[in-house]
């Protein structure tokens, strides 16, 4: 194992454990702050048999993870020739990136060796077979710390993996490497207390994103071809607008996590997969989205439900209001609105309704919360970071706990009016940020005007609505990417419709890390 070394702090604030102060804010599982449908069901197996059979790349690390595991249960590669590829890569671009902030090569080569042996046995194999994958350092791993990016937890070794980990070892995943994120996930750039600042591959001056933004920044540049990460604000999204992946974020309750905390994360906080392409998006929905009786918010739902009418119809959001849009970003959206458009589905620009209500709601609803704690967060993070928070916070300015209470009422107002508008605009595909990746030092210096980034993204933590990113293109030498967003558990529906916009566009990444 592989790692930093940072030095352990004491582990009490006025009385109340620092690890206290993440659970009640649903931080340790959450993440970044201000950071034609058919219906048929398919399983994680269908989905990662369903790779072409073409040739593997020499460079394995290019290959996705469906094609990998196609390959290993074909017998055209081994898993420790896999993981060795990976290694290598980390080994050679890490230094550049510090996306991984620790990695598990004695572990991940022992597994490797495991599988292969499993494979030549005549083993029943998972979907997932010896194929490496990261997990960002919020979600606990087993005899690793989750240090959510900061000194004080670096230390506090997990002693089981998270539910979803463990759901995708089941599967026959190796975990390799934990990558970084902001202190406590609560910034949109990732930068941290422990581990310093992560790079984007495309341009070392524009913003990683955050707080999944480690793991952006891996996917990119071929460190991993799956990886884990959580939203809570956008920390799924964000970083696949700035790397250019793909990224699920889930239904609330569609992918079960075992751990709870504040009314606010409970309601807006999901766990889900990044890639660079979504068929393994896919597979690792399949696996992942199954009820569990640790979740209360957990329901056994079909991966796919009975599909819409045909034609599909997709309300495209290219500018949405409230703010200003880069003529790049807006681009990106009238591209994957042409792509669906050829593929069959009713695209009209139109846009969803009280998108402005639920920008003020969300905000409320963390802010609120997270003000509280100020004190106490202070003690944790990086005088940098909090600043950073304690900026937004005086920008989210909740007035009084009345404040608070009257937008749990105002939240059912708006949920009602979306799936009002999603009954007829079962789709919806618009921006993540409606600014390309910014310079970094903007969320420090004017982090209002990344909250007016922000604007339409937010909704879906606050409604607990699907979203699947994919990219379009490029433009000016940085990534194209828009969300795909479903009503309830119509992930399935968000997923082939995402592959719609990828198989006519493309994917992006990996790519070799611009120095500059």
């Amino acid at each position: 194992m592989t790692t930093l070394e940072p030095e352990a702090e004491a582990q009490e604030i006025n009385g109340v454990s620092r690890r206290q102060v993440i659970h009640a804010l649903s931080l340790a599982g959450a993440a970044g702050l201000l950071a034609g449908c058919n219906g048929d069901a398919t399983t994680a197996a269908d989905s990662a048999a369903d790779v072409a059979a073409g040739p593997i790349p020499d460079d394995l690390w290019r290959a996705g993870a469906g094609e990998l595991a196609a390959a290993i249960r074909r017998g055209e590669v081994s898993s420790v020739e896999v993981v060795e590829s990976h290694l290598a890569r980390v080994e050679a671009v890490n230094g550049h990136l510090n996306a991984v902030v620790r990695v598990l090569a004695d572990e991940a080569r022992a597994a490797a060796q495991a599988a292969d042996e499993a494979v030549a046995a005549g083993a029943e194999l998972g979907p997932l077979h010896g194929v490496p994958i990261s997990v960002k350092d919020n979600i606990a791993v087993a005899g690793t710390p989750t240090t959510n990016g900061v000194p004080a937890f670096a230390e506090e070794n997990a002693e089981e993996d998270a539910l979803i980990v463990t759901r995708l070892k089941e599967a026959g995943a190796i975990v390799l490497t934990r990558t970084n994120l902001p202190d406590l996930g609560l910034r949109v750039h990732t930068d941290s207390y422990l581990y310093g600042v992560t790079r984007n591959p495309w341009a070392a001056d524009r913003n990683v994103g955050g707080s999944s933004g480690g793991e952006g920044s891996a996917l990119a540049a071929g460190m991993s071809c799956l990886g884990l990460g959580n939203d809570i604000g956008g920390s799924l999204r964000i970083p696949a607008q700035c790397n250019g992946i793909a990224s699920l974020k889930p239904t609330l309750g569609r992918i079960a996590s075992a751990t709870g905390g504040s009314m606010s994360g409970q309601l807006m906080a999901v766990d889900g997969p990044m890639a660079r392409r979504v068929a393994d998006l896919r597979t690792a929905y399949d696996l992942l989205g199954r009820y569990h009786r640790s979740d209360p918010w957990s329901v056994p739902v079909p991966l796919d439900l009975e599909p819409p009418a045909a034609p599909v119809k997709v309300a495209l959001v290219p500018e949405p209001s409230g703010g200003s849009t880069h003529p790049d970003i807006a681009a990106g959206v009238r591209a994957a609105g042409a792509a669906l458009e050829a593929a069959g589905y009713a695209v009209e620009e139109i846009e969803p309704p009280m998108v402005a209500e639920a920008l003020r709601a969300w905000e409320v609803l963390l802010g609120y919360e997270l003000s509280v704690t100020r004190s106490a967060l202070e003690e944790i993070m990086s005088p940098a970071a909090f600043d950073f928070l304690d900026r937004a916070l005086d920008l989210f300015a909740v007035e009084s706990p009345i404040e608070y209470m009257a937008v749990y009422g105002q939240r059912h107002a708006i949920a009602s009016a979306w799936q009002e508008f999603q009954e007829d605009y079962p789709l919806i595909v618009g921006p993540i940020m409606t600014e390309p990746p910014f310079v970094i030092g903007l969320d420090l210096e004017d982090p209002g005007a990344v909250l007016a980034q922000m604007r339409f993204e937010v909704a879906l933590n606050l409604l607990g609505l699907p979203a699947v990113c994919v990219p379009t293109g490029v433009a000016n030498g940085l990534p194209q990417v828009v969300e795909v967003i479903g009503g309830r558990y119509r992930e399935g529906l968000c997923l082939e419709a995402a592959q719609a916009i990828e198989d006519a566009l493309g994917i992006v990444t990996p790519i070799d890390p611009v120095m500059a």
